[in-house]
């Protein structure tokens, strides 16, 4: 069974026109992606999915494999998908054109339970944050999942919400010792948070289906395209990963990167 990693790269972007040429270390950003997604020991193909001649000439420039697609696509995953039908492979991976410092081995994780369960249809990741202000922007996207590992929702609002007070917080008015140990023993831990990662296994044949699917509420609400399967009816494998990524939204963002890969060689021989 093969998969073949896509990488959809458009030019424009109202926050950072022409992104994926921006820069980096001296080279394209879609350079940096399209190397780390080469290193993934699942990934029989990495392709770059454009509608820009000059992404085009980049990728090409520095030797990967580009397919020109229409430029009308609304997302990623339409882009993904036109790319989806000229292939014969049984997986396809959607990569994320701007995270430069994409661990290989995260995408080989997320991968590995389609070798194993015929049943999959879609899958991602997720990690555990451990930063307060992360679980509560909206630019960080929270996953729940169930006991099986699927996902129940994504949202970028803070979920699961903990409706009790914490056991600290109820302790501070507590008479007692005795009484700060019921308070733990009732209220159990606090809940994870776990960001979710823009990484997206699908069968082919499921995503080119996913892909003439109408958007729906929820999706549309959130501004989050996983959320058409679920509203759909499709499970969605989520798979945890110690592993993180960073996107590059702004100029900012970018320069932010440089700083740390200068600083630290993080991303530069496929660590994390």
């Amino acid at each position: 069974m093969k998969a073949v990693g896509v990488i959809p790269a458009r030019y424009a972007s109202s926050r950072f026109p022409g992104k994926p040429l921006a820069l980096l270390c001296g080279r394209p950003l879609v350079c940096h992606v399209y190397e780390r997604a080469r290193r993934s020991k699942t990934l029989a193909r990495v392709v770059v999915a454009t509608d820009d001649l000059r992404i085009r000439d980049a990728v090409a420039a520095f030797g990967g494999e580009v397919q020109l697609t229409a430029a009308h696509h609304p997302s990623g995953t339409d882009r993904v998908a036109e790319v989806a039908a000229s292939l014969s492979s049984e997986l396809v991976v959607n990569i994320q054109g701007d995270e430069p410092l994409i661990e290989p081995a995260m995408i080989d994780e997320a991968v590995a339970p389609f070798f194993v369960e015929a049943e999959l249809v879609m899958g991602t990741v997720c990690r555990r944050l451990e930063a307060e202000d992360e679980c509560h922007s909206p630019h960080v996207v929270k996953v729940v999942r169930d006991c099986r590992g699927f996902a129940l929702y994504f949202s970028r609002a803070p979920i699961p919400y903990h409706r009790a007070p914490s056991a600290e917080c109820s302790v501070q008015g507590a008479e007692g010792a005795g009484s700060a140990r019921l308070q733990s023993s009732v209220l159990g831990p606090q809940p994870l948070y776990y960001k979710h990662i823009g990484l997206y296994v699908y069968r082919r044949d499921f995503l080119l289906e996913l892909a003439r699917l109408a958007p729906t509420p929820l999706e549309e609400a959130e501004q989050l395209e996983q959320l058409r399967a679920l509203e759909y009816g499709y499970p969605i494998r989520v798979v945890e990963t110690k592993y993180d990524s960073i996107g590059v939204d702004t100029p900012e963002d970018l320069a932010r990167i440089e700083r740390m890969v200068a600083a630290t060689g993080w991303g530069e021989a496929g660590d994390a």
